[in-house]
């Protein structure tokens, strides 16, 4: 039995001595096991290496057959030593031969002892292998022996992770740590994206394992703990976090796992054990998140995510670094991995250097993705587990078109992706050359291809998308990005920017849309909602705080003078509203005109259609407006009583069904009724065929991301209309709950020659 009192320091400290030696990989094992069993006085230690092949092979021992070192094999879940690596939990057993998942390998020699004690070989919460000790005589080991033994693989770790033995696999087979991944999630932008990973939130990467100092080291964990807990208290006592739900819900759990005494007083015996504070956290974290991700537990398992962070804030108050400024650092062909962020993050990176997008969570119309679509980047979502798995650099695919994502893909996938990158090209030319060619389908039918936008960065496309106009212009994206309220100059500059880059064509603002997912931090709100998106947002917040609307419409009508100024309303829900902010417009125009400003040509106002209150006032709202877009997101999101953030439900129902395309079926009868042009500006219309279930049901002009416009403008060129009018009159007439629009459509496209 070894010494308890010198034991885990002195070995920690010879492992640290010979890790600083210049030797070779295998030497280096065969010294780390042979230390190892000496400290714990046992007849065997031994080191298992997990595969890509999901076979865990003896890479060095102490104390077993020497010639079986390479030649020894375990299947992941075979044995004591696969089944500890399935866990990723350690086993101590008196008698290891009695347990039933005990396997002999005769090569080994091992059937002679008895005592067993093995450890999963962690990093990052992945298992990497098995570090095992073992003895003749039956005994059980004791919870601080078990403990300094996982430090230790916590130190193995570290080395296979740093590619040192690699030199020492076998021909063809590589080791776990970069075996090529690939993952299905969802196609959130279309696009092919080769590059190599960025992590938004990396991973600090601990460099100094060993402590010098004990008591420094218990001093500095304690200080950082200390501030830590003060910073999470400040965050919470901000009134600003009370709007972002689940935002709040993760602060509160950090303030919760912060001041838990579990928590610190392992991180302390770790660091008794002789690590530094910051490899003393990467150790208590990695067990936590190896123990978690077997929960069957959901809400446990979602959990991990708040202790990953509550780790990376701590280790970060250690080194006293704030937020990787990455963006200095990006290769060129940057792919973004993330858990999610914020469309304001997104946009501190380098656009030239962003090749793509990867996201664990996210939704096809969250803000993010947004944001992405506007800038033509590549974008897949639903992406479980990529971050823990991905490293800096990694090389990785992203392709928008099918939702799949290659981390470290083999040379084959490389090459074929390369050459569709190449296809890509050649068609996005075919779209280059459609793009100052009239937008009329095959029997003459005009349509109007308008873009959205939100950024001064977006209206280079205009021109080069070939979009006739900007069909929405999200105008809370100025105000998402800066640090205060943007002053009226502000707005102006950028309004008049945008009318100049048009230079003629039509463009259609939409006021202020903040409140429910897009929360300034700027802007205090003292009321937390528990259903913000059916809350205190839009124009319901701007005729509250109308001094919001009059700058806002001050600086439309300041920056439009001379020229034809259209603004639509967002998130109206009754007819009155549209009064209410036009006599606020009204007061602003006269304001304007009694100091002689150059006031707008024509002023039209619009509303968008998101409420389905809205569907039973149609006759009025035509008649009280100057032209009505479809928010189709909101809108369906609404009509379906679906969350479009919420992952579980956001594809439970499709937008081209029959009941939906009724809807707006008689949203775009009602306009013809009263001589009032309805478009739609969602995200819907961004994929040839939804726009063709569109047009099919009336819509002659619809607004969509600058980098969908080709491929739409294909299908229009070559759609016969009144054919797919006629198609869509019979199909809705059905009353079957089994019509497959979607089906139906493509079957149409095919008959047709549609390209889609």
């Amino acid at each position: 039995m070894r010494d308890p009192a010198g034991g885990p320091r002195v070995l920690l400290k010879r492992l640290r001595d010979l890790m600083a030696e210049p030797s070779e990989p295998q030497d280096r094992l065969n010294r780390i096991v042979r230390e190892i069993a000496q400290n714990f006085v046992a007849e065997v230690c031994s080191l298992y290496v997990l595969r890509s092949d999901s076979m865990l092979e003896l890479y060095a021992t102490e104390g077993l057959n020497p010639t079986s070192v390479h030649l020894a094999q375990l299947r992941l879940g075979e044995g004591l030593v696969g089944t500890i690596a399935a866990s990723a939990r350690p086993l101590n057993l008196s008698d290891a031969q009695k347990h039933p998942a005990f396997a002999y390998l005769p090569e080994t020699g091992e059937e002679i002892y008895h005592s067993f004690l093995g450890v999963p070989v962690l990093r990052a919460g992945r298992t990497l292998g098995v570090l095992v000790v073992q003895n003749r005589t039956q005994r059980n080991y004791r919870e601080d022996e078990m403990e300094v033994l996982e430090t230790v693989a916590m130190v193995v770790a570290e080395m296979i992770a740093s590619g040192d033995l690699v030199r020492l696999a076998r021909p063809g087979i590589e080791l776990d740590l970069r075996r090529p991944v690939h993952y299905k999630g969802h196609a959130f932008n279309e696009g092919i994206g080769l590059g190599h990973v960025v992590l938004h939130e990396p991973r600090i990467l601990v460099e100094d394992l060993f402590a010098e100092d004990i008591e420094h080291e218990k001093e500095r964990l304690e200080q950082a703990l200390s501030s830590l807990r003060i910073s999470i208290d400040d965050m919470l006592s901000r009134r600003d976090v009370a709007f972002e739900g689940e935002h709040r819900a993760v602060l509160e759990a950090y303030r919760m796992f912060a001041n838990d005494r579990g928590w610190g007083r392992r991180l302390e015996e770790a660091v008794q054990n002789g690590l530094t504070a910051e490899a003393a956290v990467e150790k208590v974290q990695s067990d936590m998140r190896a123990r978690m991700i077997h929960m069957t537990d959901p809400y446990l398992r979602e959990r991990m995510s708040d202790f990953d962070d509550l780790a990376n804030r701590l280790l970060r108050q250690l080194i006293g670094r704030g937020p990787d400024a990455l963006s200095q650092l990006m290769p060129k062909n940057a792919i973004l991995v993330a858990r999610n962020m914020g469309a304001a993050e997104l946009l501190d990176y380098p656009r030239d250097r962003l090749r793509g997008l990867v996201l664990e969570e996210g939704a096809p119309t969250s803000h993010i993705v947004i944001v992405a679509r506007a800038i033509g980047l590549p974008t897949v979502g639903q992406v479980k587990g990529v971050v823990s798995m991905a490293e800096n650099g990694d090389p990785i695919i992203v392709d928008g078109v099918d939702g799949q994502v290659h981390l470290r893909p083999p040379t084959d996938i490389e090459t074929a992706y390369a050459e569709k990158v190449r296809f890509r090209a050649r068609r996005q030319k075919l779209y280059r050359e459609l793009r100052d060619k009239p937008c009329v389908t095959k029997d003459g039918a005009p349509v109007d291809l308008l873009m959205n936008a939100g950024l001064a960065v977006d209206l280079p496309q205009l021109t080069q998308s070939g979009a006739s106009g900007i069909g929405l212009f999200r105008t809370e994206l100025q105000f998402m990005v800066a640090l205060t309220f943007p002053r009226v100059e502000a707005q102006e500059r950028l309004y008049r920017e945008v009318l100049d880059a048009a230079a003629g064509k039509s463009v259609t603002f939409r006021t202020l849309d903040i409140g429910g997912d897009k929360v300034l931090p700027y802007f205090n709100v003292s009321q937390q909602e528990e259903n913000p998106a059916m809350g205190w947002r839009a124009l319901r917040l701007t005729l509250d705080r109308p001094a919001l609307l009059r700058t806002q419409v001050r600086a439309l009508l300041k920056a439009a003078g001379g020229r034809e100024l259209k603004f639509m309303l967002p998130m109206v829900t009754q007819v009155e509203e549209i009064h209410q902010a036009r006599q606020i417009i009204d007061r602003e125009v006269r304001h304007l005109s009694r100091f002689a400003h150059h006031l707008p040509t024509r002023l039209k106002l619009g509303a968008m259609i998101e409420v389905p209150s809205l569907l039973w006032q149609l006759d009025e709202l035509m008649q009280a407006v100057d032209f009505v877009s479809v928010g189709s997101n909101d809108l369906f999101q609404f009509v379906t009583a679906t969350d479009r953030g919420n992952t579980r439900v956001a594809d439970r129902f499709d937008p081209i069904s029959v009941p939906f395309l009724r809807l707006l079926r008689q949203i775009v009868q009602a306009g013809k009724k009263h001589g009032t042009p309805v478009t739609i500006c969602g995200e819907l219309a961004g994929k040839p065929i939804s726009a063709m279930a569109l047009m099919g049901v009336g819509f002659r002009s619809v607004s969509m991301s600058p980098s969908a416009i080709g491929p739409v403008k294909a299908m229009v060129r070559e759609l016969p209309m009144q054919d797919l009018t006629d198609w869509m009159e019979k199909a809705l007439a059905n009353n079957s709950s089994k019509t497959d629009i979607r089906a139906g459509l493509v079957e149409f496209a095919k008959d047709h020659d549609i390209p889609l």
